[in-house]
């Protein structure tokens, strides 16, 4: 279904439809009409002979810098062949299309003052599946995510080099002639417009929390799985017990926990053992944890709607038609956010590797294998895949150091504070992979253990997904090449496929 940006914000769930699905995008005539309204205030401004800045001035620093009328149309291209100077590998082409998807709707949000022509221009290049090459750096957070953007309006202008909708590169201007479409001629103002915002690290952060949030629901079904596999109890997620705590994303995890652990065989085998008085910490709070990075998701999700609801330009079109200069651009609502999440993430992650460690040793494991192997000694099992999993998790910390309590000044101290939030970004995206595979060796080791448990039996839903796990990792045996293995379940994990399994049984929040 085409996703149309009219007067009410875009949502997070549109934002992802056309970076990821590439669902078509259209603008409603009354955003076409407001684009009208503006550009006539703009035109009322740039015949006015003031100077003004984006109109005719430089940028930055150069913002007392006089432009003469002939030259302005100029100032805006030269503006973006200069912004355009992002080094280093390419960026994905989802987090390019979201950053495209954003500043089309600020584009239209009624503050820009571009022409109708620029952003049915710009919705046209996301339609033809054409995404401008974009650098991993370049962007400082503020003034917007300057460079990322104006590697876009370049290959809106027809120059630069783009990736087609096959994905080969190519020549911005041969694949928009393919295409059926003409370079844009900027005129006054529209250059700024177009690179003058949070876009990328926005874009950014709206993936993360999608991807995020199905993270979530799978490391608690991998830690119901460990629990199991560990004769830990289910009595710990008892609704009475976490009402007296009531943290919101506590409430959820515990929710789930107790659902994924119902009518277990296993757990309901050992509960009166005095042998296992209380469970370890890894298991007996994962909520708690769980949890607050949950809560962590709500404030970031509750960041993005909010800059997705939000007019950034600089200057902008006020309602009178008067233009006015701002520092809304500055990425640091975004940045703070976009580190929260890393932090958290990296704490759940720190938790799951120790619920995949105890399951590997036979001093705490209540009666598995060593390392879950075949023959313990002749088999190493999963020993280094538990090697692996720490060495993750040890990376997510350091990137969980924040990006957004550094700054570099810039444009001759002009722009003396900045976010980095394109950069807090960037690392949450890695940090979002590490977990990914976190997530996948828990999977892994305790679809093992569980099915080592038998004829003991998991829950019903948990043993659903041994099944599907361990057809996929091949499950308990001699030791096999173990990285295909990782690698395999990662995928599954990624798909999402044990999410459409588990929802078969329960409702995962």
């Amino acid at each position: 279904m085409a996703v149309v940006v009219g007067v009410e914000a875009m949502t997070r769930a549109q934002l992802v439809a056309v970076a990821r699905k590439f669902e078509p995008i259209s603008l409603s005539k009354e955003v076409l009409a407001r684009l009208t309204r503006q550009r006539e205030a703009i035109e009322v401004l740039v015949n006015s002979g003031e100077p003004i800045y984006g109109l005719s001035t430089g940028f930055g620093s150069l913002a007392t810098t006089s432009i003469s009328p002939e030259q302005r149309r100029d100032l805006q291209r030269s503006l973006i062949r200069s912004h355009a100077a992002g080094v280093g590998p390419e960026v994905e082409n989802d987090v390019i299309r979201a950053m495209m998807v954003s500043r089309l709707t600020n584009l239209c949000s009624g503050v820009s003052g571009v022409r109708p022509t620029t952003a049915l221009a710009y919705a046209a290049l996301l339609n033809a599946g054409i995404t401008p090459v974009v650098h991993e750096f370049g962007s400082l957070g503020c003034s917007g995510d300057l460079a990322p953007l104006a590697h876009v309006a370049l290959a809106l202008m027809g120059e630069g080099d783009v990736r087609d909708a096959g994905g080969a590169r190519r020549s911005a201007a041969d694949a928009l002639k393919d295409a059926g479409l003409a370079p844009v001629e900027l005129v006054e103002k529209e250059g700024l417009a177009l690179i003058n915002g949070t876009d990328g690290m926005l874009g950014q952060l709206v993936l993360a929390i999608d991807d995020g949030l199905a993270l979530m629901q799978q490391i608690d079904l991998a830690a119901a799985m460990s629990i199991q596999a560990l004769r830990g109890t289910n009595r710990v997620f008892l609704a009475e017990i976490h009402a007296l705590r009531p943290h919101p994303g506590q409430l959820v995890s515990a929710e789930n926990l107790a659902a994924l652990l119902e009518n277990s065989g296993i757990v309901s085998s050992h509960l009166d053992d005095p042998s296992q008085v209380q469970d370890a910490y890894s298991l007996r709070c994962a909520p708690q944890v769980h949890g607050a990075a949950r809560d962590t998701f709500t404030y970031a999700t509750n960041v993005a709607d909010i800059e997705l609801a939000a007019a950034i330009d600089n200057p902008s079109v006020l309602a009178d038609g008067s233009l006015v200069s701002n520092g809304n651009f500055h990425g640091a609502p975004v940045a703070y956010a976009l580190d929260y999440l890393a932090i958290a993430l990296a704490d759940v992650a720190s938790m799951s590797e120790r619920r995949t460690d105890r399951l590997l040793d036979v001093n705490r494991s209540y009666g598995l294998p060593a390392f879950l192997a075949h023959h313990p000694g002749v088999d190493s099992g999963l020993m280094i895949a538990q090697y692996a999993q720490a060495a993750l998790v040890s990376e997510m910390k350091r990137l969980a150091a924040p990006a957004s309590v550094d700054s570099i000044p810039s444009s001759g101290m002009q722009e003396d504070h900045v976010s980095m939030g394109w950069h807090a970004a960037r690392k949450l995206r890695k940090s979002l992979d590490a977990f990914r595979d976190v997530v996948a060796i828990e999977l892994l080791a305790s679809a093992r253990a569980l099915a080592l448990r038998a004829p003991l039996a998991p829950s019903p839903v948990t043993g659903a997904v041994v099944d599907k796990v361990n057809a996929r990792s091949g499950g308990p045996g001699h030791d096999r090449w173990l990285s295909p293995e990782i690698a395999a379940v990662s995928e599954l994990v990624a798909s999402r496929e044990l999410l459409v399994t588990v929802s078969r049984f329960v409702t995962l929040h």
